[in-house]
């Protein structure tokens, strides 16, 4: 990246720090149970809401119990459950009329990070009616208050219930974006590890090392504080201590619950310090391939640190030695290694690919330029790049770039 561009880039990386204590982020408040729902709703006054969720949920029942409850507390529960995989705006659009035509007076969002981000953007057009969600592409483009929104995630990984982002496919180009605003973080968070159970194996894996990404690179990068760091850290270190045993029994409770704490902790910290380029490549392989986030973001993860070199080592200490991975008398570099062998030995142990297969090499140079839009200047990474740098990162998990 050239100076005039980098000077850019932490400029305005440097107002949003310095404006950060003046920004209204909030916390969702956090239940235990999904049982708590109908009487929490009831509390509100609430007698008809939507319920978000995708076709592969609902059809093994895990919807079903609040269903019931709902229904037996009197409140209509309208249903929604075409949620694709990587949201895309017909989804929005579907959703939103059932909303309307049902009358619902609330959200609830049943799943992964794509029902959750589905959810929020559906509360964003019922705020802005008028406003298209491509529109919304972006920081600030919404400001106005969504229904109420409560967030039950069934994955560990997402982090989606803490934060003010959503990420959403414009199926026409296969371009992934996000929108930011501060009132699409959810009232509610439901925080039940029971709902995580039958999250399958290989799923468990890489929705566990998505919240890593998150904690990982709200960390290293240049707008973090003390809080952000402290939420940062135990999130790494949970996940370190309890991914592999989720993975290896779905039915460890506290293993579960860790990981639910984790990934809550890792949404709180990025959502004000924001991630960097192994969330801004992997959003391009969603939208061009429909490859799962955590998966790309798995794969991603030791590559872009290796890259980032001499500019994390200090960080990646720190992790390093926190989550008893590294000594406190090895050498920054040292550490930094243990750390990403670590990355890699977890990748291996729960059988996630070291490359993605189909990436084709005339597909990087548009999808580095969309990386490099989607995060400079606002990600305040370690190391600054362009998108002819960024192009790198492609040909390295690409499956033939080990031919």
């Amino acid at each position: 990246m050239n100076l005039c561009r980098k000077i850019y880039c932490r400029t305005i990386m440097g107002i949003f720090y310095i404006a950060k204590p003046f920004l209204p982020y909030h916390k969702p408040k956090i239940l235990k149970q999904v049982n708590d729902i109908p009487k929490l709703l009831k509390k509100n006054n609430k007698t008809s809401v939507l319920l978000i969720t995708d076709t592969s949920l609902r059809s093994i029942g895990i919807t079903s119990t609040l269903e019931k409850q709902l229904k037996q507390y009197g409140i209509s529960c309208t249903v929604y459950d075409k949620t694709k995989a990587n949201p895309i705006v017909d989804n929005i659009e579907e959703a939103l009329q059932s909303y309307k035509e049902n009358h619902c007076q609330a959200l609830i969002a049943f799943g992964g990070g794509s029902a959750i981000d589905c959810a929020k953007i559906v509360g964003a057009r019922i705020a802005k009616p008028t406003k298209k969600v491509n529109q919304m592409k972006g920081t600030l483009r919404i400001l106005r208050k969504i229904p109420m929104l409560i967030a039950i995630p069934t994955t560990a990984g997402t982090g989606s219930e803490a934060t003010p982002a959503a990420v959403i496919t414009d199926a026409k180009t296969n371009h992934k974006y996000t929108i930011n605003d501060f009132c699409l973080t959810p009232s509610y968070a439901i925080l039940d590890p029971k709902v995580t159970f039958s999250l399958p194996p290989h799923l468990t894996a890489t929705t566990g090392m998505d919240a890593l990404t998150h904690a990982v690179e709200a960390y290293i990068g240049h707008s973090t504080t003390k809080i952000t760091r402290a939420q940062s850290a135990q999130a790494t270190r949970l996940i370190f201590e309890n991914i592999e045993k989720a993975y290896l029994d779905g039915n460890d409770y506290t293993a579960r619950a860790n990981m639910l704490k984790a990934s809550y902790l890792a949404g709180m910290a990025f959502s004000m310090s924001y991630v960097g380029y192994v969330h801004s490549v992997a959003h391009t392989l969603g939208g061009a391939y429909n490859i799962p986030h955590g998966l790309a973001n798995s794969v991603l993860l030791p590559v872009v640190l290796e890259e980032y070199g001499k500019s994390v080592y200090k960080k990646l200490y720190e992790l390093a030695v926190f989550c008893n991975i590294a000594d406190a008398n090895d050498t920054y570099e040292i550490a930094t290694r243990k750390f990403i062998n670590k990355i890699r030995e977890l990748n291996k142990n729960m059988n996630i690919p070291t490359t993605i297969s189909g990436i084709r090499k005339e597909d990087i140079p548009l999808m580095a330029k969309y990386a490099d839009k989607e995060a400079n200047p606002l990600y305040p990474v370690p190391k600054l790049m362009d998108a002819k740098e960024l192009e790198l990162f492609y040909s390295k998990i690409a499956d033939w770039s080990l031919k």
